[in-house]
């Protein structure tokens, strides 16, 4: 197989194009974030990378909390408009058609249409170049009771969420396998005890 060698890239994809919405109930905003990840289990925390000149950054560090919503194929046009629109010219909640919900533990509210909202709290911002890599502590997490199943297992894979993956967005496909899949031994087939 033959390869082309290019110069340092950012080229771990596809990434979750999440909306995290910053601010509070009386003043809100909504940046469409490619760059979001889980860091820790225990304490759960996860991840976000902000340019410094984004209008949202400021808010995030002087309110010190934010939420994570994730994106549906259903709420793939709102992100992309979030991503590209400024929060300086013009509320994205009310060009979206979206609907701030307050949040359990924080004063910024949740996206309504989001099927799961992960409640932050800022830990460390950590300066890096082009952008800040902020570290968050995820103090609750709001998930869509339609999502859960009759035994009250969150199916996320009804959700419909979107992968965006080098400049496009994707609906995410089939399941391969599940964890451990590769290991699992074949279960064996109980016999029959003869007559």
């Amino acid at each position: 197989m033959s390869k082309l060698h290019w110069k340092p890239g950012t080229m771990l994809y596809p990434v979750p194009p999440v909306m995290v919405t910053c601010g509070n109930q009386t003043k809100a905003n909504i940046i469409t974030v490619a760059w979001a990840g889980t860091v820790c289990t225990n304490p759960t925390m996860v991840s976000i990378a902000i340019r410094k000149e984004r209008y949202s950054y400021p808010i995030i560090l002087e309110t010190g909390e934010f939420v994570i919503n994730l994106t549906t194929e259903a709420l793939t046009h709102a992100a992309d408009f979030c991503g590209v629109k400024s929060g300086r010219d013009l509320d994205k909640f009310t060009e979206t058609g979206l609907t701030p919900l307050p949040s359990v533990n924080i004063e910024t509210p949740m996206i309504a249409e989001s099927p799961v909202n992960l409640e932050c709290r800022v830990h460390t911002v950590t300066p890096l170049g082009s952008h800040d890599l902020i570290l968050a502590n995820v103090l609750g997490v709001n998930v869509d009771e339609a999502l859960l199943n009759a035994t009250g297992k969150l199916e996320l894979n009804r959700a419909g969420l979107v992968a965006y993956s080098h400049g496009a967005y994707y609906t995410l496909g089939n399941a391969i396998g599940t964890f451990g899949f590769s290991v699992k031994k074949p279960s064996k087939k109980k016999r029959r005890p003869s007559r």
